[in-house]
């Protein structure tokens, strides 16, 4: 049987002596691995063995994070606020991310149409598969909120035609969204403007697409996001939302909390550590629940879980292979804490503790339509010649208005 101190070094003793024979709360843990009082020389081995290595009970340290930090952020949600937190993350500088999301600078779960591509195809094929579903046709007016650094506004505007409009609150992700658009000569068909979400003029575009930045937004704001963008999006449009939600814990939930364990403990791990004040990662009924009341109608939902799963997993590889230059920059405690976040998330990610999903929906209205559907899968393709089979997503052509087809090739 597999011990504690098979996989996890002591530098402290008096740690060590306190932990010898009984298992470590998953937050001591943590917390002693990124002061360096312990180390843990083969991260994916742990992880592997944590269940039967650690506890995952709240500590004194989680009640005082809840009480003093999160609950104000939860409450709070103000401009500033948000400003404030994701600034401090994603402003952290671009070689940070780098090192670890690779060339294509894509901070969301990617879609492996096999699980062994590299992460730039998938990333390719995901952003092929959001135009696939939003129908983006020549022309057409596309938002991106919470863009990062503009790949999918890049990628709408030159595979598929699109005039295309990022928002991010970031300076950094701005400028360097710009920067690419410019390089690839499309600054007449993209841009990316740094703004808050709640700031977004009062036009109408044809597509919206929002991937993995409602978490930000917060539970407190999620009706009143919802509502905006019903009315930024034309009526004949399509939104299309990518997000990741905590699963509901159902029997084995924690009294009054309703999360499981290892769920709870992981969920204010990253809160505290990695995305603070993102507290709307709400499971799938929450959402739907949110659109509905703003007047959309669900016209599609796939769970990209296990794609998340794999994303997460390559990060983790790259993060691992740019070490040496991490360290150099960022320090150890900052190479620690993403090389357990990386390692114990896609794991994560891979037994269904945080469930990833991409939603398409619609304003419900009566004149609305709903044949544009016909022919189309729930996964956004097309029929090939009327026929049950679909074509691959990422080549299926989109047709324009005047009923040209425009393929989307991968970078």
């Amino acid at each position: 049987m597999t011990k504690l101190t098979d996989l996890v070094s002591f530098n402290d003793r008096a740690l060590a002596a306190r932990f010898a024979a009984k298992k470590i709360p998953m937050d001591t843990l943590f917390e002693a691995y990124l002061d360096g009082d312990i180390d843990i020389p083969d991260m994916d081995a742990f992880l592997d063995a944590r269940g039967g290595l650690v506890n995952f009970t709240l500590t004194r340290r989680h009640w005082e994070f809840f009480f003093t930090r999160m609950i104000p952020e939860v409450a709070i949600h103000s401009k500033e606020q948000d400003k404030r937190l994701v600034t401090e993350h994603y402003d952290r500088g671009d070689d940070f991310f780098e090192s670890f999301l690779g060339d294509r600078m894509v901070y969301t779960s990617a879609f492996f149409q096999d699980k062994d591509e590299s992460l730039e195809q998938a990333q390719d094929n995901k952003m092929n598969l959001v135009c696939r579903k939003l129908m983006v046709r020549p022309g057409d007016e596309v938002l991106d909120i919470g863009c990062g650094w503009g790949t999918l506004a890049l990628h709408a505007a030159k595979h598929f035609g699109a005039h295309s409009t990022g928002i991010t609150i970031s300076k950094n992700q701005t400028a360097y969204g710009n920067a690419r658009i410019a390089k690839a000569g499309l600054s007449d068909k993209a841009r990316i403007d740094c703004l808050d979400y709640r700031d977004i003029p009062n036009k109408r575009f044809d597509r919206i697409s929002s991937l993995e930045m409602v978490e930000h937004v917060g539970i407190k704001n999620i009706n009143k996001f919802c509502r905006q963008i019903y009315s930024l999006l034309k009526d004949d449009g399509l939104f299309l939302l990518q997000w990741v939600g905590l699963r509901r814990g159902g029997k084995e939930g924690v009294p009054l909390v309703g999360l499981r364990p290892e769920d709870l403990i992981w969920g204010l791990f990253m809160n505290k550590y990695i995305f603070s004040g993102a507290d709307a990662s709400i499971p799938l009924s929450d959402m739907t629940r949110s659109l509905e009341k703003a007047g959309f109608q669900i016209q599609s939902v796939e769970n990209i879980s296990i794609h998340y799963a794999i994303t997460i997993k390559r990060w983790h590889d790259n993060w691992q292979k740019h070490r040496a230059g991490v360290l150099k920059a960022y320090g150890e405690r900052w190479y620690r804490l993403w090389h357990l976040f990386l390692g114990w998330s896609w794991r994560i990610a891979a037994q269904g503790t945080g469930q990833g999903f991409q939603l398409v929906a619609h304003k419900n209205l009566n004149n609305f339509d709903r044949t544009t559907f016909i022919g189309r899968s729930a996964f956004g393709s097309q029929y090939a010649n009327g026929s049950s089979h679909d074509r691959d997503p990422a080549r299926a052509p989109a047709m324009a208005r005047n009923g040209k087809s425009h393929v989307a090739d991968a970078e």
